[in-house]
């Protein structure tokens, strides 16, 4: 798991309920079935009427992309690579065919093998290109789907507020029943905008910074089975690969 996102999310839900603690409330106070079913009931019923069942479903994949660590290394990447050159350049390229069925990483493999299958630098570049084009459009539509929540969340909580109270004032002339609907209605509120500034709008924005970690890696391995293609030295291979990482490195 990425520690960034695992500690971020600890922290901000933590310093809500400590300074709740603080002023001397409880969590006790913090917990409404019904206002956690009014705001995430109708942010996930806005959200679901917004996008499309496989957007959503690319949503909740792109989780995955959001709290792991990074999956491979710009380094680990390169010298995968280089020692891919070497062996290509001593037994051939079609030697290669299965060591690359090994490879962990699935573009790196499906990029070596359009290689070995003889395909053109120009078609291999096409193919690869197209392929981080339409992964770089569904992480995109899965960030806003986590983007359309946060800008749903307050606003629904704010419903819910409203909800609780006109409950309150249904039932001015029984006061047991006034706390509860007062509970419901702020605790709404604290979920609906909470959820949004803590949660959604945070998820979005951490997709889409790893998207372009994702991209780059991707970019890089295909300026790599390019340079293995055409089976260039390793030294310049290796040059002109930490070349691209320190371009990318000034641009962060």
């Amino acid at each position: 798991m990425d520690k960034a996102t695992f500690f971020g999310l600890l922290i901000g839900i933590s310093a809500i309920i400590g300074g709740n603690i603080i002023e001397g409330g409880s969590t006790a106070h913090l917990v409404q079935f019904a206002a956690a079913l009014i705001v995430f009931g109708g942010t996930f019923g806005a959200t679901l009427l917004s996008f499309s069942s496989r957007d959503i479903m690319n949503a909740v994949k792109a989780l995955g992309l959001a709290f792991r660590g990074r999956s491979f290394a710009p380094a680990e990447v390169i010298e995968e690579i280089l020692v891919i050159l070497v062996q290509a350049r001593k037994m051939g390229l079609i030697a290669l065919e299965d060591q690359v069925n090994r490879i962990e990483n699935r573009f790196l493999r499906k990029g070596l093998g359009l290689m070995i299958d003889g395909m053109t630098p120009k078609m291999i570049e096409d193919i690869l290109y197209q392929e981080i084009a339409t992964y770089e459009e569904e992480m995109k539509r899965a960030a806003r789907v986590f983007e359309s929540a946060g800008g749903y969340a307050p606003t629904v909580g704010i419903l819910g507020a409203v909800l609780g109270l006109i409950q309150v004032m249904r039932n001015v002339s029984d006061p047991s029943k006034i706390g509860g609907g007062i509970a419901v209605a702020f605790v709404a509120t604290i979920y609906g905008v909470g959820s949004a500034n803590l949660l959604f709008l945070p998820l979005g924005k951490k997709i889409l910074n790893r998207l372009k970690e994702e991209v780059f890696i991707r970019e890089l391995i295909i300026e790599g089975i390019l340079g293995v293609e055409s089976g260039v030295n390793p030294y310049f291979l290796k040059a002109r690969l930490n070349a691209f990482l320190s371009e990318h490195d000034k641009g962060v």
